[in-house]
Formats: C-alpha cells, sequence, structure tokens
C-alpha cells in the first residue's frame, strides 16, 4: 500500500482520504481529480491499495472516499453511501475461471480466489451453483498475482482471476474454463458490477454531491485527453506493458464509470439479492443504493 499525496491548493491537512487500487482504470479515472484539475473538487490526499484491502477499510470505517468491490457493500452501506459514478460496471469484461487442462470437472476441486469479499468470488459462486452440480471442492484465498503461477505449477486446481489477467492467461499456459461475465450476461442480461466508489454518510449530502460530481468530470477529462493522464496511469501500473494497460482501460472505464444508471443500478441490486438468496452475503435493504 502505497500514498501519494494530492498536489492541490489547501495541501494535504484539509484534503479528504481516498484510496482506489494503482490499476490503470482507476488511475485513469482520478488523475485530473488527484492532481487539482477538476473545478471545485475536494481536495484528495490519495493511498493506493488493492481492493482486498480497501475492502477491510471500508469494514472498518477508514478513509473518506473508498474503491471497493460491490459484494461488500451488505456490509458497509450503514456508514458509507454509494457514489453513483466512479466505479466499474461492463458488458464482456467478468472474471475468468483458468484451468491447466481445458477440460477440467471442477466438482470437489480446489480453486484459489482472490477474495472471498469480491464481486468476482459472488459471481464464481453463482455460476458454480448452476453448472458444478457437485459442487467445487476448498476455496483457497492468495494474492490475484500468484494465482496463475499457482494453477500453471498445479498447487491448485483452478484459478479465479481479475484484471489484466483476461489478457495474459495464455503466457501461463492456461485455458479459459469459463467466463463468469459472460455467464452472468446471460442469466441476467444486465452489465457486469465489479467496482464501487463509496464516501462516508458523515460528510453531508452537499459534500457527498460534490464528489459525485467530481468524480464525473474527472472521468470525463480523462476521456477528452487520455495522454494527460498517460505518465500518472503508467508509473502506477506495476510494469504492465502499455498496450496492456490501454486494453485494462478500455474495457472497465465505460458509460458506467460516468453515472450507473438504471441497468447499472438493477445490475447491483440483482448481484446482492442473487447472493443474499445463496447465503453469501446479507439481505441489503432496497433503499440501502439510494444517493442523496
Amino acid at each position: 500500500m502505497t500514498t501519494a499525496n494530492a498536489e492541490q491548493a489547501g495541501g494535504s491537512e484539509q484534503a479528504l482520504r481516498i484510496a482506489f487500487s494503482p490499476c490503470p482504470n482507476d488511475t485513469f479515472v482520478f488523475e485530473a481529480w488527484a492532481h487539482g484539475r477538476v473545478p471545485g473538487a475536494p481536495a484528495i490526499d490519495v493511498t493506493f491499495a488493492d481492493i482486498d484491502i480497501t475492502n477491510g477499510m471500508a469494514e472498518r470505517g477508514e478513509f473518506d472516499i473508498l474503491k471497493v468491490s460491490y459484494a461488500v457493500l451488505p456490509w458497509v452501506l450503514d456508514e458509507y453511501a454509494l457514489l453513483p459514478c466512479g466505479g466499474a460496471l461492463g458488458r464482456g469484461n467478468g472474471p475468468l475461471v483458468l484451468t491447466k487442462d481445458a477440460d477440467t470437472d471442477l466438482t470437489g476441486r480446489t480453486v484459489a480466489v482472490p477474495s472471498e469479499r469480491s464481486t468476482a468470488y459472488l459471481l464464481f459462486r453463482l455460476w458454480a451453483a448452476d453448472v458444478v452440480p457437485g459442487g467445487v471442492g476448498e476455496v483457497v484465498v492468495m494474492p490475484f498475482n500468484e494465482i496463475m503461477p499457482a494453477v500453471r505449477d498445479g498447487k491448485v486446481d483452478a484459478g479465479l482471476v481479475i484484471h489484466e489477467a483476461r489478457f495474459t492467461y495464455q503466457e501461463y499456459g492456461l485455458h479459459k474454463l469459463a467466463d463468469m461475465g459472460e455467464h452472468w450476461e446471460a442469466t441476467t442480461g444486465l452489465p457486469i458490477p465489479l467496482g464501487a466508489i463509496i464516501a462516508k454518510r458523515s460528510l453531508g449530502a452537499e459534500t457527498l454531491a460534490s464528489l459525485a460530481e467530481a468524480a464525473r468530470t474527472s472521468v470525463q477529462m480523462a476521456w477528452d485527453d487520455p495522454a494527460v493522464s498517460r505518465a500518472y496511469v503508467m508509473e502506477h501500473s506495476q510494469e504492465m506493458d502499455p498496450a496492456v494497460a490501454d486494453q485494462h482501460i478500455g474495457l472497465y472505464v465505460n458509460e458506467f464509470t460516468a453515472d450507473l444508471g438504471d441497468d447499472g443500478y438493477a445490475a447491483i441490486r440483482g448481484l446482492l439479492t442473487r447472493a443474499a438468496a445463496e447465503g453469501l452475503v446479507p439481505a441489503l435493504p432496497a433503499e440501502a443504493l439510494a444517493f442523496g
């Protein structure tokens, strides 16, 4: 976990603390805001942390603004509000289940996952409930960058992968057994809800509205002139190939990033309702997702 102070007038003493991942989609979205170029936006002090860490921060009530998995919302929406923009939903961008052999039967097999408090995990369990009649075996949590090597080396039978692994898994000699996003879209017709932006309700309605506007403006500025954010994106992308970073941004930053809209909210409610029915998350009151 690394920290980068916001380069804004007023300094970090007045800045709101925000944590999001160093992945290209997040740095692309927040670059203008982080560098003080969004007119009228509250100053922010940025911490970079992977989403499994920010999920824990949210559950402990740390930080003012966080990028988290939609899967963690049932545990945090008493203290945090869901912002209607800045997050990651979409189509054709779901997690993958990878195996060493193309025809692996997952019944009773060991599967590595990046987190049990993640949308990827919920989508995986909903998929498995539909297509693995005997049920999978042991689920092992490990850092997402260790999952593909573990599958390749036979330490686990399958791995649930996210992010840029969609573009690189073949380099490990692995096969795509199933696409969780394809299954979700085929069974619901809805986009795939991945990462949410939340902010503390205690900041007040006026500040929450300004945060939503800042996130929306920041992503629009990134779209208007992508070259401006390039250095920031590549600085934090952990030596990712620039072409992969561009694919990553193209896949995860879309119209739902600017505004969730009716389909976005329907996807979130659908995911959490189905997951609650399977006993994977607590039931969430319908009004909990409301903003404003």
